[in-house]
């Protein structure tokens, strides 16, 4: 028995090492993951509880205002839905992000074609320099300088007026007609640079050899542009311009510090339609109710997004 014991002990202490070294190996690679493990719980709780409470309060009768709200389910989204403001403020956030968009990626494309040129490399970085300086601005200060530079007694309406092509100065941020335009002027002066340096490096990985071809068969610039430079920069393309989607749909400072949404709303988008009814209105249940609309149609856009990184890697 004492033999049989003493010729059992060292399989037993086999067999354990051999387990303690498989819950090692498991737990090596879960390691990696319970250091972002408080990183995760914190970004969890800052982000999921207050999505939580807002899905939450869109389903009270005006939460916040009253102490005891009522369960009311769908009917603020029935009431938004059937709300003539929501839907105007859904076009206007629809133009104001396609024509925000196009606005970048024309700009964009443009300036990163022209720091991209064969010049003097010093001239090469002070263009660079100066061309990303609106994206440093915060919105507070972009929204105040173009305030002034609109303003009916501001610089734009005495240069157009010494140039004849306008008679009497303008209200570029109070006129109805003009205020939208306006906007988008302002909106793409802001958000062009972005565009420009995700241009600028992916026209920096474009084979030269791809051009000497087209040149030795007898494309032009524009030719060139279109055979060459947008295939090979499709994925950055569609990648740049679901981002800017995601941001410009719900870009909320720039619109409320320049004009308010105003004229008449004639600029309200769903983010300053959101903060009106919150926080003018007091409103708070609809507030919610236009925040998780937002949400809906921005992750909507993030997927798609998400889906195009992935099929890229």
């Amino acid at each position: 028995m004492a033999m049989e014991a003493q010729g059992q002990g060292p399989n037993f202490s086999t067999r354990g090492a051999s387990l303690f070294q498989a819950i090692r190996d498991n737990s090596a690679g879960a390691t990696p993951y319970l250091f972002l493990l408080p990183c995760l719980v914190i970004l969890g709780a800052l982000l999921g509880v207050p999505l939580y409470k807002v899905v939450e309060y869109s389903l009270f009768d005006n939460v916040i205002i009253k102490p005891d709200p009522i369960f009311v389910g769908l009917d603020n989204y029935s009431n938004l839905l059937s709300d003539s403001g929501f839907w105007s403020a859904l076009l206007n956030t629809g133009i104001f992000t396609i024509g925000s968009v196009l606005g970048h990626l024309v700009v964009g494309m443009s300036l990163a074609m022209m720091v991209n040129a064969d010049i003097h490399p010093r001239a090469r970085t002070i263009f660079r320099s100066l061309l990303i300086l609106p994206w440093i601005f915060t919105a507070a200060v972009v929204a105040l300088n173009w305030q002034l530079l609109l303003n009916p007694f501001g610089v734009i309406n005495y240069w157009l007026g010494a140039a004849g092509i306008i008679n009497e100065p303008l209200d570029w941020l109070g006129d109805a007609n003009l205020a939208m335009w306006s906007l988008l002027l302002i909106s793409t002066w802001r958000g062009y640079p972005f565009i420009m340096v995700s241009f600028l490096s992916g026209l920096q990985s474009v084979p030269r050899e791809l051009y000497e071809a087209a040149e030795i068969d007898g494309a032009n610039f524009f030719h060139k542009f279109w055979h060459v430079t947008v295939p090979q920069l499709k994925p950055v393309i569609y990648g740049v311009v679901l981002l800017d989607l995601i941001w410009t749909f719900q870009l909320f400072p720039l619109v409320w510090l320049t004009t308010g949404g105003g004229p008449g709303r004639v600029t309200e988008v769903l983010s300053t339609l959101t903060y009106r009814l919150a926080f003018v209105d007091f409103q708070f249940s609809q507030a919610a109710t236009a925040a998780v609309s937002i949400l809906v149609i921005s992750a909507a856009f993030t997927i798609l997004y998400l889906r195009n990184e992935t099929r890229n890697k």
